[in-house]
């Protein structure tokens, strides 16, 4: 398969010379699971945001879906992240509009007809299982339950690439099986899905596993069930 991000030695400093990322190359190819994995300050999140193109490389260069993220002028952003699906640990749901609003909220941003954004937004919900909550409003949700809301809203523009910082910290053994399942459904379908994570429970569901130490790529593992890249 081709390579969605490709990471070529990459390095990322932040003021008062911290360094987040050292000399990472790595490749992603076209609809892999891809768990990052370390302790804190390791880089993953670093990592992520780059590919969001929220932070920039200093050094090296990473490529995604085509495009330098180091050469990309800020009017290509928003085009190179309407093909992103983000999932912060906080999900920025908005209190005062309903779920099913939530996630219709990118959507309409980019134009699609209000029925159309309707109509998909409560197909995601029902992919994870929040159908029924959709006239709900987010202060009345679990923690659980508005990080699967934030999965709906991550994937409902149909996405390449998903990208997940820590999505179920915090959350018990039931409710993480969930959001990764919903992460997993997309994922058979030939989305790219990165995600960082402690939780080493899930990592039977990757295909690789890339462990950060201090910036630097430790190893990288598959497991048994994973496929090759």
């Amino acid at each position: 398969m081709s390579a969605m991000i490709q990471f070529q030695n990459v390095s990322k400093c932040y003021p008062g010379n911290i360094v987040a990322v050292q000399d990472v190359s790595l490749s992603i190819s076209q609809g892999e699971f891809v768990f990052l994995s370390g302790p804190s300050g390791a880089g993953k999140s670093t990592l992520l945001k780059m590919i969001a193109a929220i932070e920039r490389p200093d050094t090296g260069t990473l490529t995604v879906n085509g495009q330098e993220i180091g050469q990309l002028k800020p009017a290509g952003i928003p085009y190179l992240r309407r093909n992103l699906g983000l999932i912060l640990q906080k999900q920025n749901l908005l209190p005062d509009r309903t779920i099913l609003a939530n996630v219709m909220l990118p959507m309409l941003v980019t134009g699609t007809p209000k029925d159309e954004a309707d109509s998909r937004a409560r197909a995601a919900l029902e992919k994870v299982d929040l159908a029924h909550r959709a006239e709900a409003f987010s202060p009345t949700l679990s923690e659980g339950e508005q990080q699967r809301v934030a999965v709906a809203r991550a994937i409902v523009n149909r996405p390449q690439i998903i990208l997940a910082d820590e999505p179920t910290a915090n959350l018990d053994r039931a409710n993480a099986n969930k959001v990764i399942d919903a992460i997993t459904f997309f994922q058979s379908a030939g989305v790219t899905c990165v995600i960082s994570t402690h939780d080493e429970q899930l990592f039977g569901k990757a295909d690789r596993i890339v462990f950060l130490n201090q910036g630097k790529i430790d190893h990288i593992e598959q497991p048994m069930n994973g496929k090759q890249a």
